[in-house]
């Protein structure tokens, strides 16, 4: 939601702090059209005021921006410290641009911790455009900040508002014509029509009672992803409540992501258990039960007016699917299965994503490897989905190595299909959280709102700074499954807790955090 008055106070601020943000740089004779020094490699070490740039500091503290050894590329980085609490920032102003679309891109570090901490292209015509630093303590991270600068003119930003013993790095900026951001803003809401059913309610962030699917929409979401088992013990995420629930995500205007898991209760790297009405099967057998579930389905999405956009054949298929015929232990049948499902949802819908997921999104060589044998083995794929849980699937400097690995290995545009962070530790149900531990989280994002939104804006600024465009975005998982009796975990089991409602996007008060702003990241 736009805020002109916080948007004009954000504006004047730093204006008001001094005039060196408008007036000095013009003077400064290093002030030209070109990005500067964005290697900080002219000074070697110890300067405050790097060759090209300028430092300000309200309270005095330019001596927190200096440059030192240890670059990214070269010898030499930006760094951001101070032994006592300080703001600073070091900036560049660009003049005589030729109006346009512009990407700053930047290779960074940080330890994380500060009050805030961030990439800024502002004074270039329009809304100031900011990008945070993700906490890296160790892996470089590339991000980008793009903008359409309107007035000839632009101003590049690194800012720190940080506690004492705080730090980033910063390095081998560059400026050039681009665009940013990222087409989905999506979570999956698989869990949500039987909530309802048993009760559970969902309000908005002050507190009203409504429809979660519409509150999260006001939020930003845009995509809706949705699970399909083929004969749930519970009757709930079959063919006829995807159905109702598909009318709703599109009434709502967003777009829909139908993820087959072709058994009757979770598809995962552990457990890809055949439906039972498929036991028994030959491995032909099975190729026609793919593709005519999959057509089925999805047909039945079309006719009343609700097509799929993207369609994920198998879930977190690490180890194939419809195990043992489909396992990756026999990749010319797992081949098979796969394009069966391709080919019925091209089908239905020539235009419609398909995607293929695995888990382990910070795992480069095991996605190498699944992706090598698919593509050896014909497995026709549009999309390149993965799940990435950063309390289990390593670094974030691990997944966006793996996931830019992905788009330019295969050319194909990846995207986040599971991601979460808890916003607590405790349960509000009797079944112990799966993530409960303080010792279990991420460096750098504590388990509270503001650790969640934090985590889910920094995965969205890695995929937006995906190489080539190819990052489409992020599906949170699972924004609807709060502690609600009767929807837990099992579907064999009425009585099973949920492990998940820390992880939620509402609280255990039922109202929308807070964090649902990530949806409105760029």
């Amino acid at each position: 939601m736009f805020h002109p008055r916080r948007t004009l106070r954000a504006l004047l601020i730093p204006l008001a702090a001094g005039l060196a943000l408008t007036t000095l740089p013009a003077q400064t004779a290093s002030a030209a059209s070109t990005l500067t020094n964005g290697g900080f490699e002219s000074d070697g070490t110890g300067t405050a005021t790097p060759a090209g740039w300028s430092t300000y500091s309200a309270a005095g503290q330019n001596s927190a921006s200096f440059t030192e050894a240890g670059g990214h590329g070269g010898s030499y980085r930006l760094t951001h410290w101070s032994a006592s609490a300080y703001k600073v920032e070091t900036y560049q102003y660009l003049s005589g641009l030729t109006n346009g679309s512009y990407k700053l891109t930047a290779w960074v570090r940080s330890g994380g911790g500060q009050n805030s901490a961030y990439l800024a292209l502002k004074n270039c015509g329009g809304a100031e455009q900011r990008t945070d630093l993700p906490v890296s303590a160790s892996g470089w991270i590339r991000i980008v900040v793009p903008v359409s600068v309107t007035d000839n003119q632009c101003t590049i930003s690194i800012n720190s508002d940080a506690a004492a013993g705080n730090w980033l790095n910063v390095d081998d900026l560059t400026f050039a014509a681009g665009t940013g951001g990222t087409s989905i803003h999506g979570a999956d809401i698989s869990s949500l029509a039987k909530s309802e059913a048993k009760g559970g309610t969902y309000r908005t962030g002050s507190g009203s009672t409504g429809d979660a699917v519409a509150i999260l929409k006001n939020a930003g979401m845009n995509y809706a992803r949705l699970k399909v088992w083929v004969n749930p013990a519970d009757g709930y995420n079959n063919k006829a409540r995807v159905l109702a629930t598909a009318k709703r995500v599109k009434a709502a205007g967003m777009k829909l992501l139908v993820d087959f898991h072709y058994s009757d209760t979770w598809a995962d790297p552990g457990a890809q258990s055949k439906p039972a009405a498929w036991s028994g099967h030959s491995y032909s057998q099975l190729k026609t039960d793919v593709y005519h579930h999959t057509y089925d389905v999805l047909n039945a999405l079309k006719a009343q007016g609700t097509t799929a956009d993207m369609v994920q054949v198998g879930n977190e298929i690490n180890g194939g699917m419809l195990w043992s015929e489909g396992s990756t232990d026999n990749w010319s049948q797992l081949a098979g299965l796969l394009n069966s499902g391709y080919d019925a949802v091209k089908a239905v819908s020539s235009s419609t994503t398909v995607a293929l997921h695995l888990a382990k999104g910070g795992d480069l060589s095991g996605t190498r490897w699944w992706f090598d044998n698919a593509v050896a083995n014909g497995v026709k794929f549009d999309a390149v989905g993965l799940s990435y849980y950063g309390y289990w699937h390593g670094t974030l400097y691990d997944f966006q190595t793996t996931l830019d690995d992905a788009a330019s290995r295969y050319a194909k545009p990846v995207f986040v299909a599971e991601t979460a962070y808890p916003f607590r530790l405790d349960s509000e149900d009797s079944h112990e959280n799966i993530i409960d531990l303080a010792t279990e989280l991420v460096a750098g994002y504590p388990a509270t709102v503001t650790g969640q939104t934090r985590w889910m804006n920094d995965v969205a600024s890695i995929v937006e700074a995906v190489p080539g465009g190819r990052g489409l975005g992020v599906f949170y998982w699972e924004a609807t499954w709060t502690a609600v009796t009767g929807n837990g975990w099992d579907p064999t089991d009425a009585a099973s807790g949920n492990g998940w409602e820390n992880q939620a996007l509402f609280g255990y008060d039922d109202r929308a955090l807070s964090s649902t702003s990530w949806f409105s990241h760029r």
